[in-house]
């Protein structure tokens, strides 16, 4: 095992219509050693992921910039914004919304890792190859 620090234009990036994400450390990458993920999600302004769970994995999300709105187990949405920690228990339906103007950056982490793969099977993934650079796209 070589330990080294994680190149993030090494990654692919997931895209979708609502943003993106890289996943920095899986374990089933070249981290085989790994028991989580750790990634970045970036959700452009006035967009957000649809409400979904993750059965059999908890998720933290650190806000790295920008603001937004996150919803919990169903309950009313609350905001949320640079420095907020959100901790999403397993089983728990939750979303997050980007109400500024500028992208929001989330650090997230699933554990046990893996969850992230469910992302490929939603209708508007596309994935983007190590290097190479999301756009935003007007409407």
């Amino acid at each position: 095992m070589r330990l080294a620090a994680v190149d993030p234009h090494s990654r692919e990036t997931m895209t979708f219509d609502w943003g993106s994400a890289k996943w920095y450390v899986q374990p089933d990458t070249d981290t085989p050693e790994a028991g989580l993920t750790f990634g970045e999600v970036v959700l452009n302004p006035g967009r957000g992921h649809d409400r979904h769970n993750h059965p059999d994995a908890e998720e933290v999300l650190y806000v790295l910039s920008g603001t937004g709105r996150q919803m919990l187990d169903d309950a009313d949405p609350f905001d949320i914004s640079a420095g907020d920690v959100v901790y999403v228990p397993r089983g728990v339906f939750h979303s997050t919304v980007n109400t500024g103007w500028t992208p929001m950056r989330l650090i997230a982490v699933y554990n046990p890792g893996g969850a992230e793969a469910a992302l490929r099977g939603l209708p508007d993934f596309a994935a983007l190859p190590a290097g190479a650079v999301p756009r935003l796209h007007r409407e």
